[in-house]
């Protein structure tokens, strides 16, 4: 790397980070009082779930459950009927997993190391980077697809990243977050901040890009995606996904076990509606009775 490479790569992590000082969002999980635990939750739940829709969830969720042990003492079929809309419910069983974890090895606190937070379910690397960063202040690489947009084309001059995470992409974002702890943890969520409302996937607004002048993308020309043909788009109607969907709405608001019958209404194909409720069972998203009836989980 050149020495006007590394000094644009510190322009635009200082140009970011300025313009998130004034543009960042105020957002509960942010907030002074904040706690580890809420922002795990946070993390869970903004996994594929745009903030608008986990804001007020998170905040009910909160009031419920605001430690690891009100959660793991929980009735799974609260968790679940407290998961909502959120989609993706698997993620709720992974949380509730996770509560428990915390509460068997570390006495109800969230812990403070990587290691520590990757043995825990539903825990990955962005995961566990981000309560280190946004929870405890400390230094870590927090890469979303967000800031997986930004890095690509701010410093490498792509229009999109690839499809899957790359390990010279991990090297760069290792390279560019700053040594110190509040400065990292500054940097990862104003980088995440830029990608979220700026540097959008579609139609990004560089007219509104602290760093657009700086950008390799935009000096490139703006060329097209190159990943592009390898990209899939997941369809939502009509999927086993759908079916599922519509049969844990009915489960939820169920105070008794639901019958096959009433369930075969919700649904125009009955080998998919089959399918999606066995998902469900193997999940441990629902249980069947003795008579073939199904309810959330106890």
């Amino acid at each position: 790397m050149t020495a006007g490479e590394a000094t644009r790569r510190t322009e635009v992590r200082a140009g970011v980070v300025q313009w998130f000082d004034g543009a960042a969002r105020d957002l509960p999980w942010r907030a002074p009082d904040r706690t580890a635990w809420g922002v795990l939750v946070s993390e869970v739940m903004l996994q594929q779930t745009p903030v608008v829709r986990v804001e007020p969830a998170w905040h009910a969720w909160l009031e419920q459950w605001p430690t690891p042990a009100d959660l793991a003492a929980a009735p799974t079929a609260d968790v679940l009927r407290a998961w909502g809309r959120l989609g993706y419910p698997r993620r709720a069983l992974r949380l509730q997993e996770c509560a428990r974890k915390v509460v068997e090895r570390h006495g109800g606190v969230v812990p403070r190391t990587e290691a520590e937070l990757l043995a825990l379910p539903g825990v990955g690397e962005y995961t566990a980077a981000a309560v280190l960063a946004f929870a405890y202040g400390k230094r870590s690489v927090v890469v979303d697809t967000n800031v997986r947009r930004v890095l690509a084309r701010a410093v490498g001059g792509s229009a999109l990243p690839a499809p899957s995470y790359t390990a010279a992409e991990r090297r760069l974002a290792t390279a560019l977050a700053p040594e110190g702890d509040a400065d990292a943890a500054r940097w990862a969520a104003a980088s995440m901040e830029l990608g979220a409302l700026v540097c959008t996937a579609k139609a990004p607004k560089c007219g509104a890009c602290p760093v657009a002048g700086l950008c390799a993308w935009r000096r490139a020309g703006s060329p097209p995606d190159a990943h592009a043909d390898k990209r899939r788009t997941q369809a939502w109607a009509g999927t086993d996904r759908q079916a599922r969907g519509r049969v844990m709405a009915e489960l939820r608001q169920a105070s008794e076990p639901v019958d096959r019958a009433l369930l075969a209404s919700l649904w125009h194909d009955p080998a998919q509606l089959d399918r999606a409720i066995a998902g469900l069972v193997e999940d441990g998203l629902a249980e069947q009775d003795d008579v073939g009836r199904l309810h959330l989980p106890k």
